[in-house]
Order: C-alpha cells, then sequence, then structure tokens
C-alpha cells in the first residue's frame, strides 16, 4: 500500500520533552551484541569490538562512551554456535564489568527486517544474566524498527517502506531469506511463528502508537513498570521521536529495578544513550591513512545478494566503468582445496595490481547459492566468507587499501576480523543518514584505513557509487 494512505490516520508526533531524561548518561553501559557489523550504522564516537578477550573488553568498557558494540556475528552461525557465542560475550562482559566497578545492560542488536536468531539470544541472555546473579529477567522488550532505513512498526505490524511503497515485512523478499525466512508481519505473530507457540501471540503486549505520542513525560516513565513480569513488549515506533519515548520508558523501567532484555535495530542504541542524529560524514570529514601511497584505489567488498545490493552494486559499475570487478567464483571456492587455492592466488595478483591504478570491486558470484536445508546456505555462505576474507587479508599484506567498503552483513563482519584483522576501532560517523557506518581501526595490520560497513538492505539504488565518490573526493 501507499505510504501516505497507512500513516494517513496516525496521530501528530507528541511534543513532551523526552530528551529530558535522555540529555543524562544512563546508568548502566549499553554494550550491544552485534549480531553483524551493521548495527553501528546509527551512531558515532563509540568503540567496536570484533573481539571479546577480557583485554579487548576492559578496553571498550573503560573508554568513558556510554555504549560499546562487540560483533558477534551471530548471523552467520548455526544455532547452537550462536548459543555459545552469545553466552560466551555476555559471561565475559558481565565478568569484565564487575571487574571495572560499571554496570551494563547488554543487548541483541537484530536485524530491522526480522532475519537473526530469535528467540535464541535473547532467551540466552536472560539466563546468563540470571546465572550472573542480575536476574531474573521481568521483560523482553523488541524494537526492530528503523524510521531511516524505512522499517517501521504500526498497529503490531512490521513495515519496509520504500518511497511511498509500504510492504508488510512478512511479504518482502527479506521473508525468503533461506536461513532466516518467516509468514508474519504482525510482530506478535511473529513471536509466536519464532517461539514455535511457547510465546502465543495473544499474549505479547503491543503498544499503539496513539498510546506513545498522547501519552504525559510521567505516562511513558510507567509504560513498562507497569506491566506483569514474563511480558513480552513490542512498541510501536514510526520515528525518530516514538524511539526515543521508548527509551525513555526502558531506562525507567531499569530504575525502578526492573531486568529487561532487549532486541533491537539499529537506531536504538543511539535513542538510549540520548545521542542525537549526527550530519553524514562529507569528503572533508573522513581519515586518510598516512602511509597509502598517492593514486592507490580503495577496495569494494561485495558478498549480499538481496535485490538491492544488486541494483546498487549495477549502478556502481555503470558510473564508473573504469573499476574493475574480481570474482569469487562460489563453486570453486566450496569445492576442491587445490582448485580454491589457486584461484584465491590468482585474484590476490590481480587485485594489488589494480589497486595501484585506482579502486577496486571484489564480488561472490552474483547467482546465490542455496543449500540443501537452511544450515547447509549457512555453510556455503561461511566457506564463501572465508574466501573472501582470505584474499582481503593477503592484499592488504601487499597494498594498502585507501579504504574498504564491505556490502552484506556476514561480509561486513567477516572482512573486518579476518580479512583486515580489525579487533578494535571507533565508530566516527555515518556516510547517509543514519546509514553505512565508517569505523577506524584501532591497532592491526588495518591501523587508519577508513572501514565502511555497508549493510545489504539499506540505501537507494545510488548509495554504493556515491560512497565511492565521496572517498575518491578525498584524494
Amino acid at each position: 500500500m501507499k505510504a501516505t494512505e497507512l500513516l494517513k490516520d496516525v496521530p501528530p508526533e507528541s511534543t513532551e520533552d523526552w530528551d529530558g531524561d535522555l540529555d543524562t548518561p544512563p546508568a548502566r553501559i549499553l554494550v550491544a551484541l552485534d549480531d553483524d557489523p551493521t548495527g553501528t550504522q546509527s551512531v558515532r564516537d563509540l568503540p567496536v569490538l570484533t573481539s571479546w578477550e577480557d583485554a579487548d573488553l576492559d578496553w571498550g568498557l573503560t573508554q568513558g562512551a556510554p555504549a560499546v558494540y562487540v560483533v558477534t556475528n551471530t548471523r552467520s552461525l548455526a544455532p547452537d554456535l550462536a548459543a555459545a557465542r552469545v553466552r560466551e560475550v555476555a559471561e565475559r562482559t558481565l565478568a569484565v564489568a564487575r571487574r571495572a566497578g560499571v554496570q551494563v545492560t547488554p543487548v541483541a542488536r537484530g536485524d530491522s527486517t526480522l532475519r537473526g536468531h530469535h528467540p535464541l539470544e535473547t532467551d540466552v541472555l536472560a539466563q546468563a544474566l540470571t546465572d550472573a546473579g542480575e536476574g531474573p529477567v521481568d521483560l523482553v522488550v523488541l524494537v526492530p524498527a528503523f524510521p531511516a532505513a524505512g522499517r517501521i512498526t504500526l498497529h503490531g505490524v512490521h513495515y519496509c517502506i520504500t518511497g511511498d511503497e509500504a510492504v508488510p515485512v512478512g511479504e518482502s523478499e527479506f521473508a525468503r531469506d533461506a536461513t532466516f525466512g518467516y509468514a508474519s508481519s504482525s510482530l506478535p505473530a511473529w513471536v509466536e511463528e519464532k517461539t514455535a507457540g511457547r510465546v502465543r501471540a495473544a499474549d505479547v503486549v503491543t503498544v499503539p502508537v496513539e498510546r506513545i505520542r498522547t501519552a504525559t513525560v510521567a505516562g511513558i516513565d510507567r509504560l513498562l513498570t507497569d506491566l506483569p513480569v514474563g511480558c513480552v513488549v513490542t512498541p510501536d515506533v514510526v520515528t525518530e521521536n516514538d524511539l526515543k519515548a521508548v527509551a525513555r520508558a526502558v531506562r525507567a523501567a531499569e530504575r525502578a529495578g526492573r531486568r529487561v532484555v532487549l532486541r533491537v535495530g539499529p537506531p536504538f542504541a543511539r535513542a538510549y544513550i540520548g545521542q542525537e542524529p549526527s550530519d553524514p560524514l562529507s569528503a572533508a570529514d573522513l581519515p586518510v591513512a598516512s602511509d597509502v601511497p598517492q593514486g592507490r584505489g580503495g577496495l569494494v567488498v561485495v558478498g549480499s545478494h538481496v535485490d538491492r545490493t544488486q541494483r546498487q552494486l549495477r549502478e556502481l559499475r555503470a558510473r564508473h566503468a573504469d573499476i574493475p570487478a574480481f570474482e569469487v567464483d562460489v563453486a570453486v571456492v566450496t569445492g576442491e582445496r587445490a582448485a580454491r587455492d589457486a584461484h584465491l592466488s590468482a585474484l590476490v595478483d590481480r587485485l594489488a595490481a589494480a589497486l595501484d591504478q585506482g579502486d577496486a570491486i571484489l564480488q561472490t558470484t552474483r547467482d546465490l547459492v542455496r543449500g540443501a536445508d537452511p544450515d547447509d546456505s549457512l555453510r556455503i555462505a561461511r566457506e564463501v566468507s572465508a574466501a573472501v576474507s582470505e584474499v582481503v587479508s593477503r592484499l592488504v599484506a601487499r597494498a594498502r587499501p585507501r579504504y574498504v567498503i564491505a556490502k552484506g552483513g556476514i561480509t561486513s563482519s567477516d572482512t573486518a576480523q579476518h580479512g583486515l584483522g580489525i579487533r578494535r576501532a571507533r565508530v566516527i560517523g555515518s556516510l547517509f543518514p543514519g546509514l553505512v557506518s565508517v569505523w577506524l581501526p584501532v591497532g592491526g595490520p588495518a591501523d587508519g584505513i577508513p572501514y565502511i560497513v555497508f549493510a545489504g538492505n539499506v540505501g537507494d539504488d545510488q548509495s554504493l557509487a556515491e560512497a565511492v565518490d565521496r572517498f575518491r573526493a578525498t584524494r
């Protein structure tokens, strides 16, 4: 349906001052367990970790920041491995926080189009908090909305909006995901579907946007504190202001002594810590590594296969026909070892030569290869991503790129951790309003090389080309 038609009867935004509470830093440091690195695209000036060794967590928690991101990359893992990783990160974080004398709020940062391991991650977080003596958990709050990217929740239904077209998320391409597919657009029904009936849709508490927009400040502060223990809550969020109201309600519940576990989309952390949306980074704002030779190009790594990425890649190639593209052949890298190794070595040689002349694209085969079942699809994705990361790692050792853009969630996580060897970084901002984060690695082989985390499902058709243009302007 038309988005204008969908939204025409929604009451005006509240004029209440939600910021009065959010201007004060929260008592707890929000620790976002990010199931891929794209959760950082709505924030700035925060530490991000791809490692959860005690020293890395201690570094992150002692930076004086109100939030820290830990990239778990669980969206690329089978359920049992994802559960083990979330538990490990949560337990280590809680232990390091205790030693550092700080309190933390662990949050499951998930996809705004509902892909990922749910309820697995919130279940594991709840158990970890209980085992650490910080539970039991009173409420599970789901806030997948990402208004800047056109993901909103209205009357309990989650939508993807592009232009003036609003599509219930269960009818979108994202619902057909090979691993995390689903049928429901109503969040209560989605909860029942994903919990296999353990939580019934009728028992999920929805918070209508009408209530959020007509409530007083005191009413918002009671929004979650008055709910019975054990509730799953899905508030409506249509705009940034609605998101601020929900963040205020969560902080009020925590002050009242309620233990809340959250599964959230990218912008929730920003609202929770009281950070206002910032202007996109201009070419003049973008850092340049001092040791990259003049004329050296940047590397664009494309692994995502969603339709939006395909269109963006086509537009990049159309605008910049001079940028060569080199393809990781999925059939070869998931086959015989010797052929795989020879294929990757040839790619490294060709890419190194190309970067000396300018920008280059490293992409996977554009036809999506599915496995026999969801676990097999994940296996193929992991093997392909490992091959891409190996190429990037070997390439950076020979020819440090001017910048690296990684397109896709799993791709950006593996490229950061295994390709560029990033353990610690700072999110310095985004290239577009609330979208596409820029990291500056701290230490390691990629120290000082701008790293751009570009989700597969965000931006318009021109966004990837515009990102490249922004960096070309820094030469």
